[in-house]
């Protein structure tokens, strides 16, 4: 069971990574002039909520097949997340508005936290990877 539980959030992971490298290429498209504030947020808002959810299932089954670390670990980048989608202001078209992207300095820190993601989706992964290959060989014959 253990190893199926790894093997799902090293799944879940690959998605979240993949994920991760959109958001940045999506808003390096943005930082160059490729394409327009309004396409880019459209095309990052619609996968906010699938972020949202990806990230809160691994770390609620962290929680729940009590790996405590791997959930404390998890805890704050998913709190995070939910915490983004929550907060957005009444008026934005989502948590990337093409009004206000470029206002402060936003796509500066949205590009930012895209990579601090991908970082700590790629440690996460190597992490599931090598749970899931400890869990599986470490089972008891019989």
């Amino acid at each position: 069971m253990e190893s199926v539980v790894f093997i799902f959030s090293l799944i879940d992971c690959c998605a979240l990574i993949f994920l991760s490298v959109y958001f940045i290429i999506t808003l390096s498209d943005l930082e160059c002039d490729y394409i327009n504030a309004r396409s880019c947020c459209s095309k990052l808002n619609k996968w906010v909520v699938p972020e949202v959810i990806g990230h809160a299932v691994v770390t609620v089954l962290m929680l729940i097949s009590l790996h405590w670390f791997i959930f404390l670990l998890n805890l704050p980048i998913a709190t995070w997340n939910i915490y983004r989608f929550i907060m957005v202001p009444s008026g934005n078209m989502g948590v990337f508005d093409p009004t206000e992207i470029h206002n402060r300095g936003q796509l500066k820190s949205h590009m930012k936290e895209a990579m601090i993601k991908l970082g700590f989706h790629l440690l996460c992964f190597f992490m599931y990877l090598y749970s899931s290959t400890s869990a599986a060989f470490n089972k008891p014959v019989g």
